[in-house]
């Protein structure tokens, strides 16, 4: 009995040590990074104690806020890009960027079979509004951008695009039938290894650039614990086979 006293005793002096050790960590993450970075706050708190406080949005907006004293201890880009100008500028941590995942880019369609696999529907162009993301500001409108120009059909379409702020809303314009059909991520569409609904074609890789997606502790975070285990939890092999399941390259 004493024993087993003893035991439960240092199993509350251990929770209360946890939780006493337990931090929060301010996290940016690119929006088409939204639901696998849930999964991963989740697996990470419930291993560490720490707390992730998540926003997502597009990547040029979350650089022009960081720019301007935003207190994010984590950006978690949708390229390479704007973590390398990060570091370059100060507000980065120096070796700490690193890939935690390669992005895919899907034409997607709420309707079943609207959408065939080699992306046909493009050329025969029955349909009235085609979504993509800001091409400014969200690395993925870039590459839509890149393949529709690829395919010779940029000036043909430009009249139907209709441009979400992010990769978030482009995909909710498809989503809700505002948009027949998008240029989204493969993420969004894309949970545990098989696609959600609808019809979607998976954009050839040769269409558009490697969509390098990485991470970077910036200046604000350099000294919280909690940031730098996420970011060494993100390359962990659990987080990797969470990573892929939604589709991303590692």
């Amino acid at each position: 009995m004493k024993l087993l006293r003893l035991s439960c005793l240092l199993l509350v002096l251990s929770g209360m040590l946890g939780a006493a050790h337990a931090e929060e960590f301010k996290l940016a993450v690119a929006a088409n990074f939204a639901a696998t970075v849930e999964r991963l706050a989740a697996a990470f708190k419930q291993e560490s104690g720490h707390q992730a406080v998540i926003s997502t949005g597009a990547t040029g907006k979350f650089y022009t806020q960081i720019v301007n004293g935003a207190p994010f201890d984590i950006l978690l880009s949708a390229d390479a890009h704007t973590p390398l100008k990060l570091e370059e500028g100060g507000l980065g941590v120096k070796g700490s960027r690193f890939t935690y995942a390669v992005g895919k880019l899907a034409l997607w369609s709420a309707k079943p079979g609207l959408v065939d696999d080699k992306g046909e529907v493009l050329r025969k162009g029955e349909f009235q509004h085609l979504a993509i993301a800001n091409p400014a500001t969200a690395p993925y409108g870039a590459a839509a951008v890149e393949a529709l120009k690829a395919l010779g059909l940029y000036d043909t379409l430009l009249p139907k695009l209709v441009q979400g702020e992010s990769i978030a809303q482009a995909h909710q314009f498809v989503a809700s039938g505002n948009a027949e059909l998008g240029f989204v991520a493969l993420s969004q569409v894309f949970k545990d290894g098989a696609p959600v609904g609808g019809s979607l074609w998976r954009v050839s890789d040769k269409l558009y650039g490697e969509i390098r997606q990485d991470a970077v502790l910036l200046e604000v975070g350099k000294d919280n614990a909690a940031a730098r285990a996420f970011l060494a939890y993100l390359k962990s092999d659990k987080a990797t086979a969470l990573i892929k399941s939604f589709g991303y390259e590692r």
